[in-house]
């Protein structure tokens, strides 16, 4: 009883190394195919190995694909090595333990580029579940570039117990891309091909259109034993000449007889000054060359000559058609509605996705011309310096970055920053000069487009002509994505709740303060509000300065999006007038209406003529010099003024 609970004991001490030796024993089972693969070949040995289940194979096949895998000469054995001058570090391929041997003992495996591909489609089987997330994650972006019929087996097999949200739902999406394309069942493919109709993504469509694909084909009649997708019409659906090509291509016709192949012809063929008996003096024109060239056909001296009618009396004796490379009709069916309904969805993200773009453009519209139209509204003047207000706020921005590292920290003090900078500097500037130039208008737009020459010059002088960069903290990195078409990046979203906040913080102003009461007053009817006890030179000093202010804040919320250069300002200078003239002089509901439908605008030309945009902009400013016709006071008229003029 002792010896055999003592012989018990020690087989199963050796079971754990029976079993650790499986593996070797099963290269050697396919030695050849290991130490000597092809493409075509080496699926029997990585069946075998799959079908083993043995915990070592991933690693090897992950090792043999990375050609670190050696063979020793002596008896054929498998191992991991490292090489190290004339020496291999070598492990086990069984148990991991370590040791050397000389590289003269040993032949590198190292299979092509075929045979690695083939490699890492069986191992990404073992990586589907994978412990380590970032294997998994590999594995599916392996499935997603090559996907096959022998991934989708595993693919589903691993959805139920894998961990993570995010990549659950995309082993499902893959699932259904290869169900759709392999599954076995019809029935299953066609509910795959169906759940496809929501998907707006590149590969679901990519999907769809290959199973869709289809093939050129010709008849006398059309057979009844094929998936037709549709017949070809000659010179309508297809043209005439390149329905021909298909019956030469198919041997179904002579190859068409074109003007070079006669002149060559003809040119090969010249005796005594005679070709085809009509004298070469003769042949100057293309029925004469026609002619002599069929005299030659005749003699089967040349091919047989096929004018314009050959080839279309040849033409109606076939039918061109279009056949699905998928021969179910179910199928195909199935892909054709799916298809249709992705591309509605496409369709209408696009315009969401277009919607978004014009409303963030209307957005960095509106902040860059509220200002201006506070100050133009208010006393009429054509400040063309407004954009370099808006180029100091970017420049403050990137100041207040250089001293704080803090990219969120440095926002929130450049923001205030700004408006105090672009502030003073408009109070600045309306005492010293604009205040001199009251209801002059010529000579104050040549005044302030001196003076933002000059400030460019000076932006140019400290800053350089390079572009700074102002940097948007981390948490506007991105973009807020809704589908494969709709999304929109952060700083965007940050701009348009700035210019939200910014219209109520106006609104209030103007409608809740003294001030707001007292420049509404003045920009009305100045000679009323003066009787009443209001300065109209303070009023117009505050007024320019806020406007001057906000265009700094403008400038800062800009920056975050566009490149900071002294020339920023001339960009939206052009931009700013056009959205204050058109929405209404001194307004802050007409400025957000011109914001808005410029912006649309611009976007809805650059989406019909997306290659030219300088062509929108042209169309853009035709568009808006026909508005002005119709309404010049703009789309929300300021009510009032004309009282004081």
């Amino acid at each position: 009883m002792h010896r055999i609970l003592t012989l018990c004991a020690l087989l199963i001490g050796l079971a754990p190394a029976a079993q650790a030796q499986d593996l070797q024993n099963l290269l050697q089972t396919h030695a050849d195919e290991i130490a000597s693969p092809g493409r075509q070949t080496v699926g029997t040995a990585l069946d075998a190995l799959v079908a083993s289940g043995l915990p070592q194979v991933p690693v090897f096949l992950e090792q043999w694909q990375d050609k670190s895998v050696w063979q020793r000469d002596a008896d054929g054995l498998f191992f991991i090595a490292t090489k190290n001058s004339n020496t291999l570090a070598l492990r086990d391929v069984d148990t991991d333990a370590e040791s050397s041997a000389p590289v003269a003992d040993f032949t590198q495996l190292k299979p092509n580029g075929g045979v690695r591909r083939v490699i890492g489609t069986a191992l990404v089987q073992f990586q589907l579940t994978d412990p380590d997330l970032a294997r998994r994650q590999t594995a599916i972006a392996a499935i997603a570039r090559r996907p096959e019929a022998s991934q989708l087996a595993p693919l589903l097999a691993s959805v139920a117990d894998e961990p993570d949200a995010a990549l659950k739902a995309r082993k499902i999406q893959l699932a259904n891309f290869l169900s759709a394309s392999f599954a076995e069942n019809d029935a299953d493919r066609i509910a795959a091909i169906n759940s496809l109709s929501t998907d707006t993504s590149v590969e679901a469509r990519a999907v769809l259109n290959q199973i869709l694909s289809t093939s050129a084909a010709i008849a006398e009649d059309i057979p009844t034993d094929v998936n037709v997708a549709g017949v070809l019409t000659p010179g309508d659906t297809i043209s005439k000449d390149d329905a021909y090509a298909l019956l030469v291509a198919a041997d179904l016709a002579p190859p068409r007889t074109t003007a070079t192949t006669i002149r060559t012809s003809l040119e090969a063929n010249i005796i005594a000054g005679r070709v085809g008996g009509v004298p070469v003096a003769q042949l100057n024109t293309d029925t004469a060359r026609a002619a002599a060239y069929a005299n030659l056909a005749a003699a089967g001296t040349v091919p047989p000559l096929v004018t314009e009618a050959d080839r279309d009396a040849t033409l109606a004796h076939f039918v061109f058609f279009e056949t699905y490379d998928e021969e179910n009709p179910a199928i195909t069916n199935a892909a054709e509605q799916a298809l249709a309904s992705v591309e509605t969805r496409v369709a209408v993200g696009q315009a969401a996705d277009l919607g978004l773009d014009a409303l963030s453009l209307a957005s960095i519209y509106f902040l860059a011309a509220i200002g201006l139209a506070i100050t133009f509204g208010v006393m009429g003047v054509i400040n063309m310096a407004h954009g370099e207000f808006i180029m100091m706020g970017a420049y403050t921005g990137y100041v207040v970055q250089l001293f704080i590292p803090d990219y969120t920290l440095s926002i929130i003090i450049a923001l205030p920053l700004a408006f105090a900078i672009t502030f003073g500097a408009g109070v600045t500037m309306e005492r010293l000069v604009i205040r001199h130039l009251y209801h002059r208008p010529l000579e104050t737009l040549l005044a302030t487009f001196g003076i933002s020459i000059a400030l460019q010059q000076l932006a140019k002088n400290i800053f350089g002509t390079q572009a700074r960069p102002l940097t948007a903290p981390e948490w506007l990195d991105g973009a807020l994505v809704f589908s494969d078409v709709v999304q929109i990046s952060y700083i965007r979203i940050a701009i348009f709740i700035l210019a939200l906040i910014f219209l109520c913080l106006i609104l209030f102003v103007l409608k809740r303060t003294r001030l707001g009461l007292e420049v509404r007053a003045v920009t009305q009817n100045p000679g009323m509000a003066a009787s009443m006890g209001i300065n109209p030179d303070k009023i117009n000093m505050l007024t320019f300065g806020l406007g001057s202010g906000i265009a700094g804040i403008a400038g800062v919320a800009i920056g975050l999006y566009a490149k900071v250069t002294s020339e920023m300002g001339a960009d939206y200078i052009v931009q700013s007038f056009m959205t204050v003239v058109v929405g209404g002089v001194g307004n802050v509901w007409g400025t957000l209406a011109g914001a808005s439908l410029i912006g649309f605008l611009q976007k809805g030309i650059e989406w019909l003529n997306p290659s030219n945009t300088l062509a929108a902009q042209t169309y853009m400013i035709l568009f808006i010099i026909l508005f002005i016709q119709f309404r010049p006071r703009g789309i929300v008229a300021l009510k009032g003024r004309a009282a004081a003029d």
